[in-house]
């Protein structure tokens, strides 16, 4: 199945001049989530972890499903105080301004491999500082799969310099 034919774009969201790839007509459709679930699924057999996480929340939608299908611990990594024990957490810079993303301090035990699964990259900061959340835990990155790579906006070719591997199912241009 062509899951580009599932992804809807929105002119000018949510600010002018952003052309926003809505995830929300894949996941609607019960068909393509399935075929996408099982694209994930196949493309994570060139990883080796032990554990699955994602980034808040669009990546819980694709990470969940695939961490119930491999039988794999499913780690949240979410915005500052939305965790509510110890955490550990780490500062990036956003399109326009600064966030802060967390993990819980338990999630993750010395060397364990972590794969990473987010609904898309653009330029890369967020999945750069959820490798960094995951490295300060003494974690691992396995790598990171993406359903939508925005591809002139350089965040996995970012992220293949530093040393990752990156699966991608499909890709758009960002503007």
């Amino acid at each position: 199945m062509n899951l580009k034919d599932h992804i809807r774009s929105i002119k000018d969201y949510p600010k002018k001049g952003i052309l926003f790839r809505d995830i929300t007509t894949l996941i609607k459709n019960e068909k393509a989530f399935a075929s996408c679930i099982d694209q994930i699924v196949e493309r994570s057999k060139k990883f080796k972890f032990d554990k699955i996480a994602a980034i808040e929340s669009r990546g819980f939608v694709f990470a969940s499903a695939v961490s119930y299908l491999l039988k794999k611990p499913f780690i949240l990594l979410r915005k500052k105080n939305k965790l509510p024990a110890e955490t550990h957490s780490v500062e990036f810079e956003l399109e326009y301004g600064k966030a802060i993303m967390e993990i819980h301090k338990d999630s993750i035990e010395n060397n364990d491999s972590v794969l990473l699964v987010d609904d898309l990259i653009a330029t890369g900061g967020t999945a750069e500082a959820a490798a960094k959340l995951i490295e300060v835990s003494k974690g691992k990155v396995a790598g990171f799969i993406f359903v939508i790579n925005l591809f002139d906006l350089g965040g996995s070719d970012n992220l293949i310099k530093k040393g990752h591997k990156v699966e991608n199912l499909i890709e758009f241009p960002g503007h």
